[in-house]
């Protein structure tokens, strides 16, 4: 049964993210498309002043940022998904994937996708490469984490795993230097066994 709370997303990256988060769940929401830097901005900034999305509106309750909605999804249909138990190891992963690994892949994502898609300028080779060179210490941490360990915590996927590959969905068009990490590679091939992830949009505009 669908509710009356909404979330509102787009097909960028961390949108993304939300709205998997939310049809892994099956949780009651409308998914409703926007533009919130574009033809939507005006109206949209008075749900949103940041003018971004993901936003989940609820009767009492508004909430911007793709973890918020994610931990408060959780809470109210499958708190599995973030462990109260463990809630402290999500959020490591959380805070890991925000400040260094998807930080730095997400320098290739908005120069390789992003930039051609909306700016006239060429992607910035320099920053680029100075991502790289920051990312893949970090994805080596990674892979030989999960050289012992199928998901990042515990025997099931948990929001740890959707946050951490947050830029994967984009590494062939990004050129995403993965190749020398199997572990990796191995573990988002089996979260890419999972269609709310594999395709979050799939019946959407």
């Amino acid at each position: 049964m669908q509710t009356d709370d909404i979330l509102y997303y787009s097909h960028h990256l961390n949108p993304r993210v939300a709205v998997a988060v939310a049809r892994y769940l099956q949780a009651p929401v409308r998914l409703v498309r926007v533009e919130p830097m574009g033809r939507d901005q005006a109206t949209f900034r008075a749900i949103n002043p940041n003018t971004r999305v993901p936003v989940l509106v609820e009767p009492a309750l508004t909430l911007w940022e793709t973890d918020a909605i994610a931990m408060r999804l959780s809470g109210r249909f499958a708190p599995g998904f973030w462990p109260q138990a463990r809630r402290e190891e999500v959020m490591q992963w959380v805070s890991w994937s925000a400040h260094h690994f998807t930080h730095w892949a997400g320098v290739r994502y908005f120069e390789r996708i992003v930039v051609p898609r909306y700016f006239t300028r060429a992607p910035d080779e320099a920053a680029i490469a100075a991502a790289d060179a920051e990312f893949q210490p970090f994805a080596a941490v990674l892979d030989g984490i999960l050289a012992g360990r199928r998901w990042l915590v515990g025997d099931a996927p948990t929001y740890a795993d959707f946050r951490v590959a947050s830029a994967l969905p984009f590494a062939a068009q990004a050129g995403l230097p993965l190749a020398p990490f199997a572990h990796v590679r191995a573990w988002y091939a089996r979260l890419e066994q999972i269609e709310a992830w594999r395709d979050p949009f799939a019946g959407l505009d």
